[in-house]
């Protein structure tokens, strides 16, 4: 297997795109419902997942040149390997945009569980992420939106065993 070496440049900007891909599925699937309280969650959470990537873009502003273009550091290459998982789509595709599985005909419950799975991913990159970012890259920052995105989970299921 060939290696690939991430530059936190490209981690950033990779998290980055989870992020908006987040907040492109919560703004749409918020257009599916006519309850005000639906409506509100799903755009609250796309609010939500808007931040996160400026946390994460302001990151990506703050890396030196140098840091900007230095491989993340993992002596024992694990976090690298399951980050070039993450990448290539072996657990979730960024390439695929969340928003476009979406009709407008979709169950409540079918939405939640969609995005309970989103999230679920989300948190299991950014916890590769964190493992493998020093802390003068912001490793502060990417425990607290990991912390969020649990968050995320606990209000979707709470959203979810409502409907049951």
């Amino acid at each position: 297997m060939s290696m690939t070496r991430f530059s936190a440049d490209e981690i950033y900007e990779l998290a980055e795109q989870i992020e908006r891909n987040g907040a492109a599925f919560y703004r749409k699937a918020a257009l599916g419902f006519e309850d005000a309280p639906t409506k509100d969650m799903l755009d609250d959470l796309a609010v939500m997942e808007d931040e996160h990537g400026k946390i994460f873009r302001e990151l990506r502003e703050k890396l030196t040149k140098k840091d900007r273009a230095a491989s993340i550091f993992d002596p024992d290459n694990q976090a690298v390997l399951y980050l070039q998982a993450m990448a290539g789509g072996y657990v979730f595709d960024t390439r695929v945009e969340p928003a476009d599985v979406l009709t407008g005909e979709e169950s409540l419950e079918k939405v939640l569980r969609y995005a309970i799975g989103l999230e679920r991913d989300s948190i299991a990159f950014y916890v590769g992420l964190k493992q493998a970012t020093p802390e003068k890259w912001g490793r502060d920052k990417i425990e607290w939106i990991i912390g969020e995105e649990i968050g995320h989970v606990n209000t979707l299921s709470a959203k979810l065993a409502g409907i049951r």
